[in-house]
């Protein structure tokens, strides 16, 4: 016997699924300018509110240090030597620190030999070939923990070695000692995951112009000055030093320099976050008009760059952990810590933190638990725990935070207690904690957003209290809304679109970056008044998401302000076209805009820059089908095979378009590996489920649904598939046991109700 009701109705075919539509998370640096003539154009009070000059301001509006020496005496000598002053320094004798008397140094197959020719510096090492090469050193990088050393190739490329000098044991190391890279992916040394150009250049020199040109692939990167000079956080000094000579002692602060005396507390953090963050860029260059998020926007808070809680675990250069702590929001800034000009921190030991906790109630052992003067009593080391990286650059975690042994036993995440107590577990430091300081009596952002990253079921509610309770940091509320793309449902919707509205430019920002992979003109309406949005960061991500209107489509009152964002859309993909992250970007464009071809033209391109790239292989696998070229789309997810073998999403994917093209026993082995290297996504259960069905495999389908459901018991799709099954072969009460389960489970759903009742009217 057969129903009317059909469960694969309503499943997307393979023809339907939506594209991944995914930009790398990876740090997009700094601009691609035209030089301008020797006048910084100024706009109107007006216009700067909204739409920003975007002048590139001329190298000889900065005059250099010395110049600034002549009144500065006491700051400039606190910066010299600093690592600041010592970002980036041309070579020489003085300024290399590594051995280069023809020392030899091995790592992950590869040998590296560094050398010295007259009075110039060499390396000899695996090059984008494959082959060993000569390089010449051409700057030096840093200082310590860690020196590195760049060379240049012919098309402007300006690379940063793997092989660094640990200048704290003076010693040669492998950035990245475990982690072998092929000479032709895009994290080798030559090609872009070391290139100066764009992942260093913008915050280890002032006044950068990266000048790629896409074309060719090529650079010509310019700056005023070398290093982090006083001008690179002040701004150029010509004006200010004009009005000082004109004024005399009658000047007065124009407003002309920034990062002030009289700058506030999160405008400060802010103002350092450019170089201190972890960011995507939005502006052709930083001319210091407007804001940080007008030329750039952090990244939030997610897999892979933070641990669930929020702790560091990628790197996030500090102000993305800084900005969830109690400190920023009670107006503590850098400064308050480091010194402005030398860097260093203003007092020893817990001293430091001292000036605003009162060392009676936290500076004693009633507090930390630990006998004074020992490690254990340090401040930092349970409230700032921290983490290699680059080898042996120990980083702390800025967020401030109290251990939290439990969410450890929840979701994985580190806490202070085992970091240090290396033999205990966190069942042991959940309970000493419990012991000593008693439960948490307060909810942390963290008690909300983890269940939501670690997509655990019931999330969405949590979410969605922490996006709305202004109570909690930015940073945190807008990683909220991210995490709510796991959970879309008709309810998540509605609450983005609400959000859309709020008062955080990065809750506006990460709202329409999940509503905009929802391909639909629904929304545009609720999108357009974006586009007049104070940052432009938030301008930007509301043109990509209304990408599926056409100009027709524009109302008549946004058309002008529609051409203008335009433009800063179009600026923003050039400026990333360097990376395969902006690349698949303009690709999103074109595919929301209904260019398929283009769509694919880009991806292919982005390829280019890295051919190891399979998040944007999947999405051109998928674009190759939609376009009807079954040859290309089966190649490229073989491709993604051999270089990911198990990587189950391909499998799956692959398995897909082998049922669209009604290759079912092919299908079948594809879906099986992708259960066999995913065995927790419910999604493939079901799918094998179906292929089996359709080749009329019933004890198969039902054995591989039942294997599901011992994954995910109460599985909807599983149980629906489950009493479909039962049906079509006639075991009519199996199918009403398991239609009652479903009614019992799911009340509201009509669907069910309806085929159970089928199932009694059928007997």
């Amino acid at each position: 016997m057969k129903t009317s009701i059909n469960p694969l109705k309503g499943n997307a075919s393979y023809k339907e699924l939506s594209f991944l539509m995914i930009v790398c998370t990876l740090t997009i640096f700094v601009t691609s300018c035209k030089e301008v003539k020797d006048e910084y154009v100024s706009v109107s009070t007006e216009e700067k509110s909204v739409f920003l000059s975007g002048k590139q301001i001329p190298d000889n509006h900065f005059l250099g240090d010395e110049t600034c020496k002549t009144c500065h005496t006491e700051e400039f000598d606190k910066w010299q030597g600093s690592h600041h002053d010592m970002a980036m320094q041309e070579v020489n004798e003085t300024s290399i620190l590594g051995n280069f008397n023809n020392e030899i140094f091995k790592s992950q197959g590869v040998t590296s030999r560094f050398y010295k020719k007259a009075d110039e510096f060499y390396v000899n090492t695996e090059g984008r070939d494959g082959k060993n090469h000569d390089y010449k050193i051409e700057y030096v990088f840093g200082i310590t923990p860690l020196q590195q050393y760049i060379v240049k190739f012919p098309d402007g490329h300006y690379q940063c070695l793997r092989t660094a000098w640990d200048s704290v044991k003076n010693k040669w190391f492998d950035l990245y000692p475990d982690f072998k890279v092929v000479h032709s992916e895009w994290l080798h040394w030559s090609r872009g995951g070391l290139s100066w150009n764009t992942m260093c250049s913008d915050c280890h020199s002032t006044n950068v112009r990266k000048n790629y040109d896409e074309a060719t692939h090529s650079y010509d990167t310019k700056y005023a000055i070398i290093n982090v000079s006083c001008e690179a956080c002040h701004g150029p000094g010509k004006q200010h030093v004009a009005d000082v000579e004109k004024l005399g002692d009658t000047y007065k602060p124009s407003g002309s320099l920034k990062m002030t005396l009289d700058t506030a507390p999160k405008d400060l953090v802010d103002q350092c976050a450019r170089c201190h963050m972890r960011r995507e860029q939005f502006s052709d260059n930083y001319n210091f008009e407007g804001t940080m998020l007008d030329h750039y926007s952090p990244q939030l808070i997610t897999e892979r760059l933070y641990h669930p809680d929020g702790q560091i675990l990628d790197e996030d250069y500090v102000y993305g952990s800084f900005v969830q702590s109690k400190m920023y929001h009670n107006d503590v800034t850098c400064t308050n810590c480091h010194n402005a000009h030398s860097l260093k921190l203003k007092f020893d030991g817990n001293n430091l933190c001292t000036q605003c906790h009162l060392p009676e109630t936290y500076n004693t052992p009633s507090h930390h638990f630990h006998e004074s003067g020992t490690d254990g009593a340090q401040c930092i080391n349970c409230h700032m725990t921290g983490k290699i990286y680059m080898g042996n650059d120990f980083r702390r975690d800025h967020s401030f935070r109290i251990p939290r042994p439990d969410q450890s036993l929840k979701y994985g995440t580190p806490n202070a207690c085992t970091q240090c107590h290396e033999d205990k577990d966190d069942q042991w430091a959940w309970d000493t904690f419990k012991k000593q300081h008693g439960e948490p009596d307060y909810t942390h952002f963290s008690d909300l957003l983890a269940p939501g990253i670690t997509r655990k079921a019931n999330a969405l509610s949590p979410l969605t209290e922490l996006v709305k309770d202004t109570i909690y940091p930015d940073i945190a509320r807008a990683s909220a809304v991210m995490a709510m793309s796991n959970y879309i449902s008709e309810e998540t919707v509605n609450n983005l679109l609400s959000f859309l509205n709020d008062e955080s430019p990065l809750v506006r920002g990460a709202s329409l970056d999940v509503l905009s992979e929802i391909n639909t003109l629904d929304y545009a309406k609720a999108f357009l008044p974006l586009l007049k949005d104070e940052k432009r960061s938030v301008r930007v991500k509301a043109f990509f998401a209304v990408s599926e209107l056409n100009e027709m489509q524009i109302p008549e009152d946004y058309k002008v302000v529609y051409n203008k964002v335009e433009k800063e859309f179009n600026t923003y993909l050039k400026i990333n076209a360097d990376f395969t992250g902006g690349r698949v970007r303009r690709a999103n464009h074109y595919l929301k805009k209904g260019d398929v071809k283009s769509a694919i033209t880009c991806y292919e391109n982005a390829l280019e820059l890295d051919n190891l790239n399979n998040i944007a292989r999947t999405n051109l696998a998928n674009l190759y089908y939609r376009n009807g070229n079954m040859v290309k789309a089966e190649e490229a997810f073989k491709t993604i095979i051999r270089q990911e073998p198990n990587f189950g999403q391909t499998y799956y994917s692959y398995s897909l378009l082998l049922g669209e093209l009604n290759r079912i026993d092919e299908a079948i082995v594809q879906m099986e590996k992708a259960i066999l290297y995913a065995p927790d996504n419910i999604r493939f259960y079901y799918n094998l489920s179906l292929l089996y069905d359709k080749l009329s495999k019933f004890s198969q389908a039902e054995e591989i649904i039942v294997k599901g459901l011992k994954v995910e018991a109460n599985n909807e799709n599983l149980l629906y598939a489950l009493a479909y099954i039962y049906s079509k072969n006639n075991q009519v009460e199996k199918a009403k046991n398991v239609t009652e389960r479903l009614i019992s489970l799911y009340p509201n759903n009509p669907q069910y109700k309806t085929f159970f009742q089928q199932l009694s009217t059928a007997q």
